[in-house]
């Protein structure tokens, strides 16, 4: 429809307003409502409390007036203002996207993503609302768009709202309608060529909520319009309540109307009735409400103007404290006796409770301003309480008769009449003890425990006021600790004890059996609990523990899959479903037991979940009638209703708070995603530390989540409280860091992982050290072939520089072997000339010889290895042509020891004759007697060994007479060094043979070669 034909309504309020004259008188009836209160004190930075919103995440947001902004995690409140980036403290509405909070300030727009603040300077925020991917905001001066880059556009839609207060908008999927200052709007589009556009209205609207197909439109002061989005003439109005700043759909069917003067009135949303309401009667220190939102856990989080956060319990438990009617907080004692609950109240003496409410009992001066611990009653139901200091008291009803005078036949009757009586019992008056801490009562017998001197038992006739003393049992008796606990009696009659010093025993036929420290610890045992033939004792910081047997002397501590949430048992008492509950200094425990009484399950109820008592005072707990369980507390009574308590089952949401690498937050990337992802982070080798802090949130029970966590492939950590973990030097490559969360009640959350990966240094990385690995061995292969290049250089070298020295040597031998001596041969000359005379036949012998041997020696010196069979040849042919031409002849003998054939022995050539020369030239020739030389061959395996001996004047006395220049001593040393080449150093063994007398027989030359042989 366009804008020159929109329809305006007749106003309907009007009509209603005038139709409507009837009051709706709600019967309210008793609910379990609770509020606990939140405020500075608890660390709210304001207690104007006008905004609130959940995050993904379950924090709990709230904005306020002049504190600016808050996080709340059950525990902590977290502030943000304008020291942080805020453009103002002053916070009208938040909206929570993601991990992006938008807030509506007086100053604009306010947006927080991580820990910073964009602003943007628009007139002042009522509400930020998203629907679909667009954020449209609220202003006291039209309607804006927020765009993805933070930039804001103003929405032209009417002159009639263009301009105006925006206060809410809703959409029911067709249409949108807009809740203005100056009306009550319906368009299909927001912008100005919205085919429909009807002011339904032209009263101030101030808030929108929807309910199926139904629309509650408030008005500030005018109501609540309900419109069916198909059917307006159906309309209908709820009068009540008026000044409303905010409505919001609770618990599926429930219209949560926040008023500023008359708190919250919750409606029925099918009936239109007011279910109930909640102000200052329930708690709430301020009628002025502001918000109110529903968490995961189910709570109702009201935000108020001057009195701070509450939170909201709807449940089993009933609260009485002095906002309702007790004369002080502190519950002492617990009784319940003939439909009425007694209660010793602080020092202010006793109340009672019943179906018309709570009453005040009157006391006698003696008993009052004081301290009462115990309180019970008998069978005809007088009570009786015990206190600190003042003794006992008596409150009863006693039958007294009256005289009744009748006229007409002049006698009289006695008629009983009831009165009440009340009569204390002290020191002063004959009781034995001013300090009493429990009083156990049977028949008409009464046994009261002292605190310190043990247990009494007497009898009081209050008809009579007659007191009578039975007995009293201390250390002479047998009762070895007096300081009494708690006292209970069992089904056989027998009146149980616990002590201060963890001691337990009974009375029975007026005697003390006293068993001493039963669970062997010096631990006091605060209750005693006895059901269905089992004996429960509470402890003082260790815990309930359990007998079964007979006697009651071995307990067992209690245990199982859960633990209790505290180990100092104050109260114990089975409700009529057989749970055991436990009170302790943190509230209470419902306690499932198994069979075989161990513990199945616990649940426990604290501050957080409507107990609001916190700590329970000992033994101050009892059962009425109903099966109800009275709690006495230092901050009140509590009241448990039995009912069907449906616990969230949800899994816990995890996320990582933060990521350290190198003790440095991680900014760049987004947690959340990142934890959902596969994606890896990369480090560097230097960035080996990496830390981090993960969280679950719970308003509820933020100190009942535990956590574990595991690194790559190793088992799970325990669990435990710490949400923070370090990693030092780690080792390079992929890493899986897994974190898992449970709550209170052991519910499991999704794993979440992050993965990350350290890089490797280069000198690390395989492919780097195959590659260095890869340079070094080719500059190894480069260094041993440039070295063995240059050896085999060298050696080439020095193999030619040897070959030409062992060629020159070679050629120097063959010289040498071709070199007769010249005396030798002049003499041999000479000597066949002088023959030629006197002994042609012995000049033809010499002649041939000599001949033969030079034949032979020019033939041998061409070969490098001859025979040595020829060897031997030439050498006879040599020794042959020494003997003829000697002066005196001399005897030789040539012996070959080896099983070898000569002929296939090699051997150097000319490198035996130099020796034989030397041994007959210089050794025999020159001898005083006729000469002998042996020349020996022995062989082994490996060795041709050659021995030349001779008779002579030995070779020391020879050479001191031998020429320096002499033919043979070249001779010698030349064949001594190819000896020394062929078979090393010390390869020739020269020695002189003496006798026993010291006379010089000769010399022996010994020498060894390598075995050669032809084959």
């Amino acid at each position: 429809m366009h804008l020159d034909s929109y329809t305006i309504l007749k106003p309907v309020l009007s009509y209603y307003f005038l139709s409507i004259c009837l009051f709706f008188v709600v019967d309210l009836q008793s609910q379990n409502m609770q509020l606990r209160a939140y405020t500075l004190e608890d660390g709210l930075p304001q207690s104007q409390v006008y905004a609130l919103t959940l995050d993904t995440k379950g924090y709990l947001w709230l904005g306020t007036q002049g504190g600016g902004l808050a996080r709340f995690d059950g525990n902590d409140f977290k502030v943000f203002n304008t020291t942080h980036g805020l453009a103002s403290n002053y916070i009208q509405a938040i909206k929570a996207s993601n991990d992006t909070l938008y807030l509506g300030t007086r100053k604009g727009l306010s947006v927080k993503t991580k820990d910073t603040f964009y602003n943007i300077e628009i007139p002042q925020v009522n509400e930020v609302l998203k629907f679909g991917n667009t954020v449209y905001l609220l202003t006291y001066n039209g309607l804006y768009k927020l765009a993805k880059n933070l930039s804001v556009e103003k929405l032209k839609i009417h002159s009639g709202i263009n301009d105006s207060q925006i206060n809410d908008l809703v959409f029911d999927g067709n249409y949108y309608w807009l809740a203005t200052n100056n009306g009550l709007w319906k368009l299909n589009n927001l912008h100005s060529e919205a085919k429909t556009l009807q002011q339904l209205d032209y009263n101030d609207y101030i808030s929108l909520a929807m309910v199926g197909s139904k629309v509650f439109a408030s008005t500030f002061n005018n109501g609540t319009l309900v419109i069916d989005n198909h059917n307006f003439e159906d309309a209908y109005l709820i009068r009540n309540p008026f000044r409303i700043n905010n409505t919001s759909v609770q618990n599926s069917n429930q219209l949560w109307v926040a008023t500023d003067n008359k708190g919250i009135s919750v409606i029925d949303t099918e009936t239109y009735k007011t279910l109930f309401t909640i102000k200052n009667t329930n708690g709430l220190s301020t009628l002025d409400v502001r918000d109110v939102l529903s968490d995961q856990q189910g709570n109702i989080w009201i935000g108020t103007s001057g009195g701070g956060l509450y939170k909201y319990f709807q449940n089993s438990f009933k609260h009485y404290t002095t906002d309702t009617g007790l004369n002080g907080n502190r519950i002492y004692a617990v009784h319940y006796t003939e439909n009425n609950v007694w209660i010793s109240n602080s020092e202010a003496g006793l109340m009672r409770i019943d179906s018309m409410g709570i009453h005040d009992v009157n006391l006698p001066e003696a008993f009052s301003k004081v301290k009462i611990k115990t309180i019970t009653s008998d069978k005809n139901g007088n009570i009786w309480a015990g206190s600190d200091g003042k003794g006992l008291m008596f409150k009863g009803k006693v039958l007294l008769d009256s005289i009744v005078i009748d006229t007409l036949k002049t006698t009289t009757k006695k008629i009983p009449v009831e009165h009440i009586k009340t009569k204390v019992f002290n020191t002063k008056n004959g009781f034995p003890f001013d300090w009493i801490r429990t009083i156990h009562t049977e028949n008409d017998t009464v046994w009261a425990a002292t605190y310190s001197k043990g247990i009494v038992k007497f009898n009081y006739n209050p008809k009579l006021d007659d007191l009578t003393i039975f007995r009293t049992y201390s250390n002479l008796e047998g009762l070895e600790d007096m300081h009494i606990k708690d006292m209970v009696k069992d089904d056989r009659n027998l009146l149980w004890y616990a002590t201060q010093k963890g001691h337990l025993g009974y009375l029975k036929e007026n005697r003390i059996t006293h068993l001493g420290p039963v669970l062997d610890q010096n631990i006091s045992i605060n209750s005693i609990l006895i059901q269905n033939n089992t004996m429960f004792l509470g402890t003082a910081g260790n815990g309930v523990w359990w007998s079964d047997d007979s006697d009651f002397t071995v307990f067992k501590k209690l245990k199982g899959a859960k633990a209790l949430s505290s180990e100092n048992v104050y109260q114990l008492i089975f409700d009529n479903q057989g749970y055991l509950w436990i009170g302790s200094e943190k509230g209470v425990d419902k306690v499932e037991l198994s069979k075989n009484t161990e513990i199945n399950d616990v649940f426990f109820f604290g501050r957080n979940d409507g107990f609001l008592g916190i700590e329970t005072c000992l033994n101050a707990v009892d059962k009425d009638h109903k099966g109800h369980l009275w709690f006495g507390a230092i901050n009140g009574l509590t009241e448990y209703q039995p009912i069907d308590v449906s616990f969230n089952l949800k899994k816990p949401k995890l996320f990582f708070e933060d990521v350290k690498v190198a003790y440095k937050s991680i900014d760049t990337i987004n947690l959340s995603v990142w934890s959902k992802s596969k994606k890896v982070l990369k480090l560097h080798p230097d960035q080996k530390q990496v830390s981090f802090t993960f969280k679950t949130i719970d308003v509820d029970h933020p100190n009942g989540i535990e956590y574990r966590y595991k690194l790559n492939d190793s088992d799970w950590s325990p669990w435990s409280l710490n949400n923070t973990q370090d990693f030092s030097e780690l080792n390079y490559g992929a890493h899986q860091f897994v974190i898992q969360s449970r709550n209170y009640r052991w519910i499991e959350s999704d794993p979440a992982q992050f993965l990350f990966f350290i890089e490797r240094p280069l000198y690390k990385k395989i492919w780097f050290q195959w590659l260095l690995i890869t340079i070094t061995v080719m500059i190894l292969i480069v260094v041993i072939t440039l070295y063995i290049k240059r050896l085999k250089n060298k050696n080439i070298a020095e193999q030619e520089r040897l070959q030409l020295e062992n060629h020159l040597l070679t050629l120097e031998q063959k010289a040498l072997r071709l070199q007769m001596n010249p005396h030798f041969i002049f003499n041999v000359l000479n000597g066949i000339k002088a023959m030629a005379q006197t002994k042609p036949e012995k000049m033809n012998n010499t002649v041939n010889s000599f001949a033969i041997l030079l034949r032979e020696t020019l033939v041998n010196s061409r070969e490098d290895k001859i025979s040595l069979n020829q060897e031997i040849k030439t050498l006879k042919h040599y020794i042959e042509v020494e003997r003829l031409m000697a002066e005196n002849p001399f005897d030789y003998d040539i012996i070959l020891n080896t099983d070898l054939d000569a002929e296939d022995i090699l051997i150097p050539p000319m490198l035996i004759q130099p020796f034989v020369e030397n041994a007959i030239r210089h050794g025999i020739l020159k001898g005083p007697r006729k000469g002998e030389l042996k020349v020996q061959f022995d062989t082994t395996e490996e060795t041709l060994k050659v021995t030349i001996q001779d008779n002579g004047i030995g070779i020391y006395n020879s050479q001191q007479h031998k020429p320096k220049t002499d033919h043979q001593s070249m001779a010698l040393k030349v064949t001594r060094e190819r000896l020394e080449s062929i078979s090393g150093k010390s390869a020739i063994e020269i020695k002189e043979l003496i006798q026993k007398d010291g006379i010089i027989e000769g010399t022996l030359i010994a020498f060894k070669i390598p075995l050669e042989t032809d084959y």
